[in-house]
């Protein structure tokens, strides 16, 4: 730590009580108190230096035995006042940076200026403030002592100093030095440890997060100067708002915990810290939002949501769980469930979660990504499908879906979670980024489990969510065994699935006639070659798309059949099918019509006209 020797004399003052005496032998003629501590002093020593003392001891009226002074108005104290009172008598004694503000605060107050002696108290304090400023543990150490003398520090612009002195430094890393040591002749003490007063007195400069735990120290007023100076020397913003969340992490305990402890000399020093009122807390969790920058991904999604909850927990401003939630909604591709999942602490208490809040939130995503959602939806679906196939990652919006569908299935157990509140956040959002729809039915399930006092109209209802023709072969087998479903859905499923396997044996028909007409133009080519060379024989290929082909005729059979067995009970197919609106068409009797053929292709009419009947059935 830097450090200035003043005075000559060796140590003339001892404590006795609760007073300082002087042992020069001559009988003192002035006492002065301050507080509880007073000092038997000589008047000539101190209206020398000091023109405050001159004017105050010129009023107060001449005692038979001592002439008694109160100084209560004096910045830093008795403290202070016995480095001011051993600088007059020209007693040795050390300026560092844990005890100039005070002296220069009471210098100024005392009025110690050249006109009282050269070299006076004010010059001295000032120009070693020069020097601490040079070094940063000196002048954060400094900056803190600035709290003990205000409002004196503020008009002296000591505060405003050390803050700008430490913005140039964080801003220019080359400016960072290292305290000066005091020496080995000065004797050990508070300031001279390693770590003082939760500040570092070795700091390592490497990195751009390396003051984040230095200025972490400071009070907010302080630390809220210091943000602002720094945005203002426009430091990246990034930087800022690492700084404002470890600083959140570290003096407010709810967030504290969500992180992993720290080591060294910093988790010795939370554990030591007074845990803050919930009235610091909830001050602080809304200075520092307001001090966040307005960058979007310029704080962790997870800290967000820690501080959302917090700030909930607290009852914060609505304002400040306003800005928080819109932060989340403009990120939330980045969240993750088990953060997500925010309990309801609302005077209603309804559900067990917070619906409403990540309703907001997603609202508010939707709005950011709403050049995405007008796009084309084929161009989107087919996007998001290149996009599954390849090892791209997912884009944010599919990122979103996957964690909504997953959230309601969390939700989903909760009786309490009514069905309009459901359908709301389900749908938001657009059918068109759901590539595949089983997490939606996966929670649309858990719904109806849960909720089974449903009627069929809303069972209905609820279902319209999601696309039969997006469930995976898991899903669909799932679904036409669910009983929980209601009829017209399981029909919709094995409708849709039937449809996939009579569109994939079409396909592998029209490949099978291909490779036919392949082999045979290649059979042709080779007769017409003379080189010897051996022509590309496709016999393999075509064996496997034959036994592709019969294992889809198998399922289909077994799906056939599964539904035979279901509809037994409602009266047979007939009334099954006029009950959807269906009526069997009639053989025709035109004898060139040509019957339907096992391994005969099928043709887009047909299969239009099966979709225009699965449409019908919705």
């Amino acid at each position: 730590m830097a450090c200035m020797k003043l005075g000559s004399k060796s140590e003339m003052f001892y404590l006795y009580g609760q007073s300082w005496l002087c042992s020069t032998g001559l009988p003192s003629d002035i006492i002065i108190e301050i507080g509880d501590t007073s000092f038997h002093l000589h008047k000539f020593p101190l209206i020398s230096r000091s023109r405050e003392l001159e004017s105050l001891m010129r009023e107060v009226p001449c005692e038979p035995d001592k002439s008694v002074l109160e100084l209560p108005g004096l910045p830093g104290g008795a403290k202070a006042f016995l480095h001011v009172v051993k600088f007059c008598y020209g007693v040795k004694m050390e300026l560092n940076a844990s005890n100039v503000v005070g002296l220069r605060c009471a210098a100024e107050y005392l009025q110690m200026s050249e006109n009282y002696g050269e070299g006076n108290l004010i010059m001295q304090t000032e120009k070693f403030l020069n020097h601490v400023f040079g070094y940063w543990t000196d002048t954060l150490i400094a900056l803190k002592t600035c709290e003990e003398v205000l409002p004196m520090a503020e008009e002296l612009h000591i505060a405003s100093r050390s803050i700008n002195s430490l913005v140039q430094k964080v801003a220019d890393q080359s400016l960072v030095n290292l305290p000066v040591s005091s020496g080995p002749s000065v004797a050990q003490s508070p300031e001279d440890a390693e770590v003082w007063n939760g500040i570092s007195l070795t700091p390592k400069a490497s990195g751009e997060d390396w003051w984040f735990d230095d200025v972490s120290s400071l009070s907010l007023p302080l630390y809220k100067r210091f943000i602002r100076g720094a945005s203002a020397r426009n430091i990246k913003p990034k930087r800022i708002a690492g700084s404002l969340v470890y600083y959140a992490k570290k003096h407010i305990p709810l967030l504290g915990s969500q992180t992993n402890s720290q080591s060294g000399n910093s988790s010795s020093l939370k554990s030591s810290l007074s845990t803050p009122s919930e009235a610091d807390q909830r001050n602080l969790i809304q200075e520092i939002v307001e001090l966040l920058p307005n960058e979007k991904d310029i704080a962790p999604t997870k800290f967000l949501l820690g501080c959302l909850r917090t700030a909930m927990a607290l009852y914060a401003s609505s304002s400040c769980c306003s800005s928080l939630e819109k932060r989340i909604g403009s990120q939330l591709d980045e969240a993750y469930l088990e953060d997500l999942l925010i309990p309801n602490i609302g005077f209603s208490m309804e559900t067990i979660h917070d619906i409403d809040c990540v309703q907001r939130m997603l609202d508010h995503f939707m709005i950011v990504e709403h050049d995405l959602i007008d796009t084309t939806s084929n161009d989107i679906e087919e996007e998001e499908r290149r996009i599954v196939g390849s090892s791209q990652p997912l884009s944010p919006m599919a990122k979103v879906a996957n964690l909504i569908d997953s959230y309601l299935a969390e939700v989903a157990p909760d009786v309490n979670v009514k069905l309009p509140k459901f359908q709301s956040l389900a749908a938001v959002i657009p059918d068109h980024v759901r590539t595949l729809d089983d997490g939606l039915y996966r929670a649309i399930d858990i719904y109806l489990k849960n909720h089974h006092w449903l009627t069929d109209s809303e069972k209905e209802q609820i279902c319209r969510l999601m696309n039969c023709q997006k469930l995976s072969l898991e899903a669909s087998t799932h679904a036409a065994q669910n009983e929980r479903l209601p009829l017209r859905v399981v029909v919709q499923v094995l409708f849709f699935e039937q449809l996939k396997l009579r569109t994939s044996v079409a396909g592998w028909f029209f490949a099978s006639d291909n490779v036919e007409n392949s082999q045979n133009m290649n059979a042709n080519l080779s007769l017409m070659r003379n080189d010897g060379s051996i022509p590309h024989n496709p016999v393999v290929a075509f064996d496997n798309m034959k036994e592709r082909v019969a294992e889809l005729e198998k399922e289909y059979l077994s799906m056939k059949h599964d539904l035979e067995k279901m509809m037994k009970s409602k009266g047979g197919w007939n009334m099954f099918l006029r009950k959807l609106g269906w009526k069997l068409v009639p053989k025709p009797s035109n004898a060139n019509v040509s019957k339907p053929c096992r391994k005969s292709k099928i043709s887009p009419a047909t299969t239009a006209q099966m979709e225009e009947k699965a449409m019908q059935v919705k």
